[in-house]
């Protein structure tokens, strides 16, 4: 069968519950699928009327039909009864076979054994008697098959831009000083498949801030240069002296004249701004696996080949509780239990960017097209893309 585009929507209780990292981690390393696009919503009353009419396929027992009806509109409404904003976070899945495998063996059906082998098993709950089901939570939803995938796709097409995209603002919280910081999880977190984005979310999960905003990226070199851009004045006065000393192991002997750390001083000031801007180009090629001095300028803002996911996390002093559970830099330096103490390498490949200040956070969130509400949407694009080819 030809490559299929499938969803995998979490929902508000899930989201609530900070279960995102430990499903995001599940949906990530087990399902053989390209991870090609992430949105967050609040669906709005039209479309919960219409997705209600397509949610279950014709056959389904029908306890189980009304369980997901009654689901729907107590959980995913924006008036539901318990009186949370109702987060949804939709991830789309491209492959062979996407629609079956996405359900079957890696989200799962619905069961009262307790079994963890799927994200249902181990996040959902299907409690039933005599009486019928008492308590449904599927912490997942996702096309039942391939017969009205398109039809799903369809809908969450049209509604993408309108129920879709930035929700900072629209949570109300006990306390003051709200934030909200931009988290990103660098390229070689989706160097292949594995759990580790979804680990580290469950890292951040310890703040107790809430997710509102999502989007999965090409960072290009464009985007990068401008990313890292102070970086550059940093380096030259922060790296001189390791110049310094580089210069003076390599030359103090080189000469039958002394040269001296104060000669290995004065070149270190010629070779500054050269070294800075090796350094910077170093890291705007890990963020978009391309090399800025191989790029025509014309080109800079489309060049790129790799994947980043930014996330918006807001609540009371976001910035500082995000980067207390982010750790130092150095993932050597960092404290034990830290999101790069345990998953950083080294300086560069160290898990994840988090602004360090709000200032910080509206500039970034600005570059990586996550501070105004949207007009255009990636995700809308990804599956009209997908559905005008069929």
């Amino acid at each position: 069968m030809n490559d299929q585009l499938a969803y995998a929507m979490i929902t508000p209780y899930s989201l609530y519950k900070s279960r995102t990292g430990g499903i995001i981690g599940r949906l990530l390393a087990h399902a053989r699928l390209e991870f090609v696009g992430v949105r967050m919503f609040v669906f709005s009353n039209e479309f919960i009327d219409q997705y209600q009419k397509i949610i279950c396929p014709p056959g389904m027992d029908a306890k189980l039909e009304s369980a997901w009806h009654k689901y729907i509109d107590e959980s995913l409404r924006p008036d539901n009864p318990w009186g949370y904003l109702p987060r949804c976070m939709l991830l789309l899945f491209r492959g062979p076979n996407a629609v079956r495998h996405l359900k079957e063996d890696v989200i799962g059906g619905f069961t009262d054994q307790p079994v963890g082998d799927t994200i249902r098993g181990t996040y959902g709950d299907y409690i039933h008697d005599d009486h019928g089901i008492r308590y449904f939570e599927p912490a997942v939803i996702t096309c039942p098959n391939s017969e009205v995938n398109d039809k799903h796709l369809e809908l969450l097409a049209k509604y993408a831009c309108t129920d879709g995209g930035l929700l900072d603002g629209r949570i109300e919280y006990p306390e003051g000083n709200v934030e909200v910081s931009l988290v990103m999880l660098k390229p070689d977190n989706f160097e292949r498949r594995s759990r580790r984005p979804g680990n580290i979310m469950d890292a951040f999960s310890l703040t107790g801030l809430r997710i509102v905003g999502a989007k999965l990226f090409n960072m290009t070199v464009a985007q990068g240069q401008e990313f890292y851009g102070p970086l550059k004045d940093i380096f030259v006065r922060k790296l001189k002296g390791n110049i310094a000393q580089e210069v003076y192991q390599r030359m103090h002997d080189a000469f039958s004249f002394p040269f001296t750390m104060v000669d290995a001083a004065a070149v270190s000031d010629m070779l500054a701004e050269r070294n800075a801007i090796t350094e910077f180009n170093r890291i705007v090629e890990y963020m978009t696996g391309v090399n800025p001095e191989d790029v025509d300028p014309s080109q800079a803002k489309i060049a790129s080949r790799t994947k980043c996911l930014a996330l918006l996390y807001e609540g009371s002093q976001a910035i500082s509780k995000i980067r207390n559970v982010l750790g130092s830099t150095d993932p050597n330096k960092a404290e034990p239990g830290t999101v790069r103490s345990d998953f950083g390498r080294d300086l560069m490949r160290n898990g994840a960017h988090a602004s360090d200040s709000p200032e910080s956070a509206i500039r970034e969130r600005r570059i990586v097209g996550l501070l105004d509400r949207e007009t255009d949407c990636d995700l809308a694009a990804t599956i009209r893309a997908y559905l005008k080819n069929r």
